[in-house]
């Protein structure tokens, strides 16, 4: 199916029956190599337990193998990233930054249908923590830049090719170390593709059609991780104590988890909701004049059936009481109280949200930042975007390619702190029994080795063309 679509259209591309000779190998190395990563445990328990330096040497001698020169910088102890540099064939053209992290969340082997750290291939699938997110791109990226140094074909544009560490936890031992220790590493990057996005979302339009939709991001709500803590007068759990730690905490996580925030839509968000909509046969458009974006936003999205939560946790800011910590003995009222809360925040809303804290959290509870970084939005009518969504119709041209915000977090902020705009471009094309975004963290992750296939093909054309 590949080979027959796969479209000649790099004006440094070596001949078709040259390139197709390599396909199969390129196919199968992709799939050997997510295999191979996974079962490298980089497990990520946050607070700087990791090791990466494992899937970091795996990721260097197979970057060396294919004639580049990578190098393995260690921001601590086993927490190990890996940058190479690719040479295009335009050296006038702005590099083109493409990173993936190494490390993944924690996996309770019991909860699994196979061991998490297998990398077993069963059934056409790939199965194991990081499968999707995200060793399955890192191990595509890998497995293209080794066949364009078997058949010769090169890259329009310089790449950089960052793999981290610590991108599962807050980045300051992966991304945020990097831009901040060894920008030099990424000069002449103007833009960067990541994680989330490109993937096949299969869905229905309003007369019921059969849908399948590709979101690529073109933003991100700031993260916003936030610590309270109340402080209160210890005594006997007996006795009538009106100034209570956990009482006051109490209530202000109760505020904050059942505030409803008001709709803030920025042009991704509003790109997101028109384009969903035109794809969807849904007649709606957020420029009407009489489209009010607080009534009429969620009653939208409500009309996207499978593709609402695209949007849903992007229109808005979030916060979610996610720990609660306080006292050590039942009958003991404890002199402190303390709680966390994942807050998350669109652009342009930063200030809103931190007056409205304030407001929730009301007297005797403090709240601080615990990590926080910005919201980022990228223009989604740039030739880099049109790039993708041409790499995307390439190879399955009855699809809709949407931009979307991501409701989480990647790299992709670190980055953008040197001023690179960000986008979320890991194409998968996934059956329609594969629910994508329950595997991120999720039991049983896995990916398709067709999914493989598809990805590395669109990798290759979008980064040969014009991206």
């Amino acid at each position: 199916m590949h080979e027959a679509q796969h479209a000649q259209t790099a004006p440094q591309a070596a001949s078709g029956a040259a390139e197709g000779e390599g396909l199969g190998r390129l196919d199968a190395e992709a799939v050997r190599f997510t295999s191979e990563l996974v079962r490298i445990d980089t497990t990520n328990r946050g607070g700087g337990d990791g090791d990466e330096r494992p899937a970091a040497e795996y990721v260097a001698e197979r970057l060396s193998d294919a004639g580049l020169a990578p190098r393995l910088l260690e921001s601590a102890p086993g927490r190990a990233n890996v940058v190479a540099r690719v040479a295009g064939a335009d050296p006038a053209a702005p590099a083109l930054l493409v990173h993936g992290h190494l490390d993944v969340v924690p996996a309770d082997a019991a909860r699994w249908s196979l061991p998490p750290f297998s990398g077993e291939v069963r059934d056409g699938v790939v199965w194991g923590r990081g499968a999707v997110d995200m060793k399955g791109t890192v191990a595509m990226v890998l497995a293209l830049v080794r066949h364009w140094a078997r058949t010769g074909l090169r890259p329009r544009r310089d790449l950089v090719l960052a793999f981290t560490a610590d991108e599962e936890d807050s980045a300051a031992y992966g991304a945020e170390w990097l831009a901040r220790e060894h920008a030099g590493l990424f000069e002449g990057c103007t833009e960067a593709i990541g994680e989330s996005g490109g993937h096949t979302v299969h869905t229905a339009a309003a007369d019921g059609t059969p849908v399948r939709l590709y979101p690529v991001g073109a933003g991100e709500r700031g993260t916003a991780w936030l610590r309270l803590s109340a402080a209160g007068t210890a005594g006997h759990g007996s006795k009538t104590n009106r100034d209570n730690a956990v009482s006051a905490l109490a209530a202000a996580v109760a505020r904050i988890g059942e505030h409803r925030w008001p709709v803030r839509l920025t042009p991704v968000t509003r790109a997101a909701l028109d384009g969903l909509a035109a794809a969807l046969g849904v007649e709606a458009a957020t420029g009407d004049p009489g489209f009010d974006p607080e009534r009429d936003t969620d009653a939208l999205v409500d009309r996207f059936g499978g593709a609402a939560e695209l949007v849903r946790p992007t229109v808005r800011c979030s916060s979610a009481p996610t720990m609660l910590q306080a006292g050590y003995k039942v009958n003991v009222v404890p002199a402190e109280a303390g709680a966390a809360v994942d807050g998350r925040v669109p652009p342009g809303a930063e200030e809103e949200f931190a007056a409205t804290l304030d407001e929730l959290t009301g007297a005797g509870v403090r709240w601080e930042f615990q990590h926080r970084s910005r919201p980022l939005q990228s223009p989604v009518d740039a030739p880099v975007f049109e790039a993708m969504r041409e790499a995307l119709l390439a190879f399955d041209s009855g699809a809709h390619v949407v931009p979307v915000c991501l409701s989480g977090g990647t790299d992709a902020k670190q980055f953008a702190e040197l001023g690179i705009t960000g986008y979320g471009f890991s194409p998968l094309r996934l059956p329609p029994d594969l629910d994508h975004a329950a595997l991120f963290h999720g039991d049983d992750e896995r990916v398709p080795v067709e999914a493989l296939h598809f990805g590395v093909r669109v990798l290759d054309r979008f980064l040969r063309g014009t991206g």
